[in-house]
């Protein structure tokens, strides 16, 4: 599976890499993704989410109940 955010959607995106002569060369702009684990006190349980640095900063804002919250609104298994 390619690297996705499971909280915020984001996925790799595409370019090109501009050489001095300015040959260009497709390359993949990927987004900064971590495996963090969560304690879930509803469940009783840990939950391992897959998610990019910006995402771990709303996970720390928003609380972890609302960010699985969203992660199910959005279709994805936790």
């Amino acid at each position: 599976m390619s690297a996705h955010c499971q909280l915020t959607g984001a996925r790799p995106g595409f370019g090109n890499t501009v050489s001095h002569s300015h040959r260009r060369t497709s390359r993949r702009f990927d987004p900064n993704i971590q495996h963090k684990r969560y304690w879930l006190a509803s469940e009783g349980r840990h939950v391992r989410l897959t998610l990019s640095a910006r995402a771990i900063k709303t996970v720390d804002a928003i609380g972890v109940e609302a960010a699985v919250a969203r992660i199910r609104a959005r279709g994805e298994k936790v």
